[in-house]
């Protein structure tokens, strides 16, 4: 076999084999990936599930967190890559702008860590997800194989190690919790949330609508998962109180208690009536010959007429 023939033979085999794999992934669930296979955690916890059993809010949370314009884009997030450039020549450390396609094929095919090689067979791979499958399937392969905690791959898994639940189940706030930790799987604990932690997880429920905007307490404030714990304290309670899904529609902002009366103040029943003024020796006369003047009612005088109170008129809706 000639060098040419070797060459033209790798070739089609570096490019084909992914691109084969790609199309058969389509309709099948990958049995691992290349992050898995990586992972200095082992064994690894991984469970595929199907779309109807991921709950709605947990891709709302993703796309929140992770890619606002996954819809709109074909791969590449050219707006995020111009902001982050342009944040790195004011100085700022430069940050990632990858959107989830991207992730997808990183987590499926490649190995963690930045070089040129690696985002440039990132990029190939990125556009033949695009090209082959939907974005509904790019959006479950993604939240099926990312790494939620050391070892913890997938939501499902994820799922039942932070929550104690399947994946169709997660509310909201449990959802916002689990894709705020995706940046650092590792470092960052989706059961027990940091200060940082539970901030992210208020604006990704500010991005989902599950909460109004602009509705963030302040440091101090206590938790919404955890009523006894303060933002800024890095240790929930054990056994934290269940919230209600229903409110999380509400404000996280506590209103201002109304101010409490003060103790021993004596109220408008226990004050003492101020004593009255001295009156004038010659007025005081004049009133009592005025009281004992006696007015004889005046005959045939027109009775007033009796008015009654109208009934509102009820408001048109």
């Amino acid at each position: 076999m000639r060098p040419r023939d070797i060459v033209i033979g790798c070739i089609l085999a570096l490019f084909g084999l992914p691109l084969l794999t790609i199309l058969l992934l389509r309709w099948l669930p990958p049995p691992t990936s290349a992050f898995m296979l990586h992972s200095p955690v082992k064994p690894v916890h991984y469970r595929w599930v199907a779309h109807d059993d991921i709950s709605d809010w947990m891709r709302r949370a993703v796309v929140a967190s992770e890619d606002q314009r996954f819809n709109e884009h074909h791969g590449f997030d050219f707006k995020a890559i111009e902001q982050a450039l342009r944040e790195y020549g004011d100085g700022e450390p430069l940050r990632g702008a990858s959107t989830i396609s991207q992730q997808t094929a990183k987590n499926l095919f490649l190995w963690s860590g930045g070089g040129f090689l690696r985002k440039g067979v990132e990029a190939m791979l990125t556009v033949s997800l695009e090209l082959m499958w939907p974005k509904r399937r790019i959006l479950d392969v993604y939240l099926n194989i990312a790494e939620f905690g050391p070892g913890i791959f997938g939501v499902e898994a994820a799922a039942h190690w932070c929550c104690g639940k399947s994946a169709a189940s997660l509310t909201p706030s449990e959802a916002a919790r689990l894709a705020a930790v995706l940046p650092s799987p590792r470092r960052w604990d989706a059961r027990d949330p940091g200060s940082y932690v539970r901030t992210r997880s208020r604006w990704i429920l500010e991005q989902m609508g599950a909460v109004p905007r602009h509705a963030q307490p302040e440091i101090g404030t206590p938790d919404p998962e955890h009523p006894a714990t303060a933002l800024g304290a890095d240790t929930p309670p054990a056994t934290p109180p269940e919230q209600p899904a229903e409110l999380i529609d509400q404000t996280l902002s506590a209103a201002a208690p109304d101010e409490a009366p003060t103790e021993n103040a004596p109220t408008d029943a226990q004050k003492p009536e101020p004593a009255p003024e001295p009156a004038d020796p010659q007025t005081a006369t004049a009133d009592s010959e005025a009281a004992q003047t006696v007015q004889e009612p005046v005959e045939n005088a027109p009775e007033e007429p009796a008015h009654d109170t109208p009934e509102p008129t009820p408001v048109q809706l």
